[in-house]
């Protein structure tokens, strides 16, 4: 179990639905041809994962100190790991997550590709060990990183099978691909302040420089706040363009639901946030949003399915 705290299994459990989910539940669906064949898909999602694994694993090592204050139950490096054997872990599952992306940007001929993967590596350390103590940029590189786990799928598995015949056809599921990576970003990216609120305490006693810690915690939240109206309103724009426009009536109740109103409340909630719990049960309404927002992309097409 300790191994599985290490990697934090749940939130690569949820790395790998999502994928999976993007691809059989929607790409899958469409009269299209894929470029890679299930078996690859399925390394590709492993290199992903291997990839994110790592980036864990390096964060925890570097945050042992900080999460003995704020987080001391998840703390497992020194308690039953050393911190040798979790850098080998780290090498190991770097290495392999990367080979794993060499190996794939040659199956579908684009070799180059593969340095993706390596920006995806060479991101998270330095984020572990440089950009995470640095106001907002180290929000953003966890923001964005999640948005390429998205964007990765269409980089392998549409661009790749795209040819003159069938262009327009990629570019619009690109474009949706490229909306949920956006939606991801925002979501992810405000729960990235919450969470450095919540752990104010920690930071502050290592010396980082969260924006909290730079500006305070009340004109934190207020931008938090900012930050969150924004994924808002545009979803509420993108519903009614693609959803109500499109009778898609099911897909719009679903969006009202489990992604508008659960926002709504963080936003409501946020007003009155003060103490540690409040702003860790605000993150993980952020993180129901994030999955129900993911899920969308199922009832989109069974909507479509069955309305067709």
């Amino acid at each position: 179990m300790k191994y599985l705290k290490l990697i934090r299994y749940k939130n690569l459990l949820l790395l790998a639905f999502m994928q999976l989910l993007f691809r059989y539940a929607f790409l899958k669906q469409q009269d299209i041809p894929l470029a890679l064949a299930d078996w690859q898909y399925g390394l590709l999602v492993l290199s992903t994962v291997l990839l994110a694994a790592a980036g864990y694993v390096i964060n925890n090592i570097y945050d042992v100190a900080t999460d003995t204050i704020n987080k001391p139950q998840d703390v497992v490096i020194g308690k039953g790991i050393s911190e040798t054997a979790a850098f080998n872990i780290y090498i190991g599952l770097n290495v392999t997550g990367v080979a794993l992306g060499f190996v794939l940007a040659n199956i579908i001929l684009r070799p180059t590709f593969a340095s993706l993967f390596i920006l995806i590596a060479s991101l998270l350390y330095f984020y572990a060990t440089t950009l995470k103590s640095i106001m907002i940029v180290g929000n953003f590189v966890v923001a964005a990183l999640l948005s390429i786990s998205v964007l990765i799928i269409g980089v392998f598995d549409l661009f790749p099978a795209t040819t003159i015949e069938n262009k327009a056809q990629m570019a619009s599921l690109f474009s949706i691909l490229t909306d949920y990576a956006l939606f991801a970003f925002m979501i992810n990216f405000v729960r990235e302040i919450v969470k450095d609120i919540e752990d104010m305490d920690g930071d502050y006693n290592q010396g980082m420089n969260t924006l909290p810690i730079a500006i305070g915690k009340t004109r934190t939240t207020k931008i938090a706040l900012g930050f969150a109206v924004i994924p808002f309103i545009l979803s509420l724009l993108y519903i009614n363009k693609y959803f109500v426009e499109n009778n898609l009536f099911i897909v719009t109740f679903y969006a009202f639901a489990f992604v508008l109103a659960p926002l709504l409340y963080f936003i409501v909630k946020i007003f009155s946030a003060k103490t540690k719990k409040d702003f860790h049960h605000l993150s993980s309404i952020l993180k129901l949003i994030l999955l129900f927002g993911i899920l969308s992309i199922f009832v989109i097409s069974l909507n479509i399915k069955y309305n067709a």
